[in-house]
């Protein structure tokens, strides 16, 4: 399943997966690899509007669960993460993402 495309993952829809195409997320593989939390970092950094409910449905995609069972059961662990991670990357993008897209992503540092 790894190698699958992320429109095979559930709680993604359209927008979500263009979002995630911006910044290199092309595959189940990509998402795994990256993690779910600087994913939503990342999409939240480079996009306005970006709620946690992405989070969830991405943390749900990998985990094959609902979106809001995942809000439900999570919620505190997955906002403490982000806020952990939104610390450790404080002025910069993650590594990751630095090696799956192009110099022109909005998300590069200028």
């Amino acid at each position: 399943m790894s190698a699958a495309p992320v429109s095979d993952l559930r709680n993604l829809g359209p927008k979500s997966r263009e979002w995630l195409a911006a910044i290199g997320i092309h595959s189940v593989a990509d998402l795994r690899a990256a993690g779910a939390v600087p994913v939503y970092v990342a999409l939240k950094r480079a996009r306005s509007g970006v709620s946690l409910n992405l989070l969830y449905a991405l943390v749900g995609a990998l985990e094959d669960l609902h979106w809001q069972d995942v809000r439900r059961t999570r919620r505190l662990e997955l906002v403490l993460q982000v806020e952990d991670c939104e610390r450790n990357q404080a002025g910069g993008t993650p590594a990751w993402l630095h090696n799956t897209h192009s110099r022109t992503s909005p998300l590069d540092p200028v």
